[in-house]
């Protein structure tokens, strides 16, 4: 079970990341892990770092992939962002949260993709 699910979630980061190469973005960096979390992606697009949250889902049976990034989520991915800003000496330079839902169906095809620029 958890393989599967790793899986799927690397399947919908690679999903995402060329995504978001096909709409302008530059990917910076991807699983950008640190003592306070993970983001899946760190990119820009016109002039602003773009923290990107992907959610990968297969099922319904838990809503919308991007509404499980919850307010506790949220934080945690300000606080990794800001470390991130830090280490990296970008800080003071405009930054958003993006979120990126991907539904796929059992064969790992991709049914839906919704990106939120500016998710919260």
């Amino acid at each position: 079970m958890r393989c599967a699910r790793r899986r799927k979630g690397w399947e919908g980061e690679e999903i995402a990341a060329t995504f978001l190469k096909a709409q302008g973005y530059y990917v910076r960096e991807r699983n950008f892990r640190c003592p306070l979390g993970e983001i899946d992606i760190v990119a820009e697009e016109g002039g602003e770092i773009v923290f990107v949250e992907v959610k990968a889902r297969s099922s319904s049976a838990f809503g919308f992939p991007q509404e499980s990034v919850d307010m506790r989520k949220q934080e945690r991915l300000r606080r990794v962002a800001s470390f991130y800003l830090k280490e990296r000496k970008l800080f003071g330079r405009p930054c958003r949260f993006d979120v990126v839902g991907v539904w796929l169906n059992g064969r790992g095809d991709v049914v839906n993709l919704e990106l939120i620029r500016g998710a919260f």
